[in-house]
């Protein structure tokens, strides 16, 4: 780190960091907080033995994430109906590689996000480390001060939960923009018929509001329910409504202002042409990353 400042070397390292600690905790807000706690204790320390400063700054966000992820999961137990991640703006040129921006933008979906709710902090953090990031087995086992053995127990049981739980939903952007362009369509434009047409027989809607926005409660299903909810809810327009496609998550979302703040994000996942599942945000608090 020789003509480094501190400053410098922790800047070089801050997207990664974000990255890690956003898709540890699935919110945006609580990566940015673990990251500055991490900065404070970076700057505070005695660095001069540090040789791998992007392994040694790892290793305190995922243990601020850890801590901070097992306080949370006690608080989403009351939380007011169905919790989801956070969104987030990606770009589509922030990663150059296709193959590394593949799987760096499916470890932030929506559907992946969700499924990691479900493992433990620990599992949730070597998934993070290892499938995101491709961290060696021996770097993760330092990072959580387990053997790498274990860390390779936990390995194996988080890719395998994620595996059998994760919905199989096409990636293909263009698709997907396609799609939601024909939903907003269809919705905003009062066509109940065009709009059933997109929805697959099963499809699902997750709605987070956090009891602080209008909102459904419960996790909705069929074509039917979902399609007569959302046709519903188009009929009661926000006054001085915006739409914006944007890519959310590392795919094409939905974001609707209210007199140019942020009101409601909604995001696709589709299958053969059809919607599988449709998330909604309205919780304010998840939605202040949009405020202009």
């Amino acid at each position: 780190m020789a003509g480094d400042t501190a400053t410098d070397v922790f800047e070089a390292h801050r997207s990664v960091l974000t990255g890690v600690a956003y898709r540890m905790l699935g919110r945006f807000t609580d990566a940015e907080d673990v990251v500055q706690e991490a900065w404070l204790r970076w700057s505070a320390e005695d660095r001069s033995d540090v040789r791998e400063p992007r392994g040694y700054l790892v290793r305190i966000t995922t243990r601020l994430a850890v801590d901070r992820l097992r306080q949370a999961q006690s608080r989403r137990e009351s939380y007011v109906g169905p919790w989801l991640p956070e969104p987030i703006a990606t770009r589509s040129g922030s990663v150059p590689d296709s193959a590394e921006r593949a799987e760096l933008t499916e470890s932030v979906s929506f559907a992946v996000l969700v499924v990691l709710e479900s493992l433990s902090p620990l599992e949730r953090a070597v998934f993070v480390l290892r499938e995101a990031f491709g961290f060696p087995y021996g770097e993760i086992a330092t990072t959580l001060d387990r053997s790498e053995a274990a860390v390779r127990q936990l390995a194996g049981r988080a890719r395998r939960h994620v595996d059998e739980r994760k919905p199989r939903y096409d990636v293909d952007p263009a698709e997907r923009r396609d799609l939601t362009e024909r939903f907003l369509a269809a919705a905003s434009g009062g066509d109940l018929d065009a709009l059933l047409s997109l929805l697959a027989p099963d499809v699902r809607l997750v709605g987070d509001s956090g009891g602080k926005a209008k909102g459904p409660l419960r996790v909705m299903e069929s074509a039917d329910k979902v399609g007569r909810f959302l046709f519903a809810v188009a009929q009661q327009p926000i006054p001085g409504m915006e739409f914006r496609i944007l890519e959310l998550n590392g795919a094409p979302g939905l974001l609707v202002l209210a007199e140019g703040k942020p009101d409601t994000v909604v995001q696709i996942e589709a299958r053969d042409g059809r919607i599988q599942c449709v998330y909604i945000v309205r919780n304010p608090d998840k939605l202040a990353a949009f405020t202009a």
